[in-house]
């Protein structure tokens, strides 16, 4: 198939000619597949990448045959071999595997979930977790994503890049009402992150799903930088906000503190 020269959809302004539609479309048939979509006809993928019938049965059976993609009927489904693409920029930042253990110790010490979350975009993506309840409508893995501007680890992961950037990346985002109260109001959002930025934690009550609460905090690297952000999940009909922010926020900060030692170690 020939690659049509197309505009670049990114910020990054790379030249049209360098652009490779095919590949983007491959992309695009790959992501369509979630915990909530594993299983796809090729008429759904085709509809749900945004491209022709023909052309999602030509990226589905070249991925089949290098083995990303399996195939039973009608149906595909992504395999495990799709984990090797994602997990080299997990081990190039160390990520991982040094969160992990400390994650366990801190799901172990609060009876809760926790993960690890980066910022892509105006969502966040989950690197890293540890769960415990099935408290969620949706069931949360590694990959999964949610608009940063509803979640505590979101807020944490705004707060910490500049104004000017989360001002351009929230005028972009779509922010709907996902509960009852969820903050939709941008300017009322950019007061909350502010808040979270000086105070350095945050703590979410039911805006991204109703009767999920969550408090997160800031991972920093050897300069100080917000790189990924870390939180504890937990239901409202369990815990308080005021039990988060006294028996669980202090329990996060020191986890935090001690993933960023384990990162400087390595990274000297």
């Amino acid at each position: 198939m020939k690659d049509t020269e197309v505009s670049p959809t990114s910020d990054a302004e790379a030249p049209a000619e360098d652009f490779v539609q095919s590949l983007a479309r491959g992309i695009a048939v790959l992501r369509v597949f979630d915990a909530d979509n594993a299983q796809q006809t090729l008429s759904e993928v085709a509809r749900n990448a945004g491209i022709p019938a023909a052309a999602a049965r030509r990226f589905l059976r070249t991925l089949e045959s290098l083995g990303y993609v399996r195939s039973s009927g009608r149906q595909f489904a992504l395999t495990p071999k799709v984990l090797e693409i994602g997990f080299g920029y997990l081990s190039s930042l160390s990520l991982h595997d040094v969160v992990q253990p400390h994650l366990e110790a801190l799901s172990r010490a609060t009876g809760e979930s926790a993960s690890v979350a980066v910022l892509l975009d105006e969502e966040i993506v989950y690197v890293a977790r540890v769960p415990t309840r099935h408290i969620m409508n949706v069931r949360i893995t590694i990959g999964t994503r949610f608009p940063a501007f509803a979640t505590s680890m979101g807020r944490v992961l705004l707060a910490g890049i500049p104004a000017t950037e989360r001002e351009q990346l929230l005028a972009s985002a779509t922010m709907p009402a996902l509960t009852p109260t969820t903050i939709t109001d941008a300017r009322l959002l950019e007061a909350e992150i502010e808040r979270v930025a000086a105070q350095g934690w945050s703590i979410v009550d039911g805006e991204l799903e109703a009767g999920l609460l969550s408090v997160a905090v800031p991972i920093r690297d050897g300069d100080g930088t917000v790189t990924a952000a870390l939180n504890i999940s937990t239901s409202a009909t369990r815990d308080s906000v005021e039990y988060l922010r006294a028996h669980h926020l202090p329990l996060a900060l020191a986890t935090a503190d001690d993933i960023q030692r384990d990162l400087r170690r390595i990274s000297v």
